[in-house]
């Protein structure tokens, strides 16, 4: 008796979602040593590491 293996297609693998931007109000401008804009920043290079990563496990899924 085979055991089915579960298909690793896009919906167990979904596409990564960009962070979301900081609103123009949310940095106060005063050099927070974790200002809103550096954890975005952050984020956002996380996100675009992750989006490669996905691309080339799904390239039928192109740009």
């Amino acid at each position: 008796m085979s055991v089915p293996v579960p298909d690793p297609g896009p919906a167990s693998d979904p596409r990564p979602q960009p962070p979301q931007e900081p609103g123009p109000s949310e940095c106060c401008g005063s050099g927070c040593p974790l200002c809103v804009l550096d954890l975005y920043s952050d984020e956002l290079q996380a996100y675009r590491a992750a989006l490669a990563a996905w691309k080339l496990r799904h390239p039928e899924a192109g740009g």
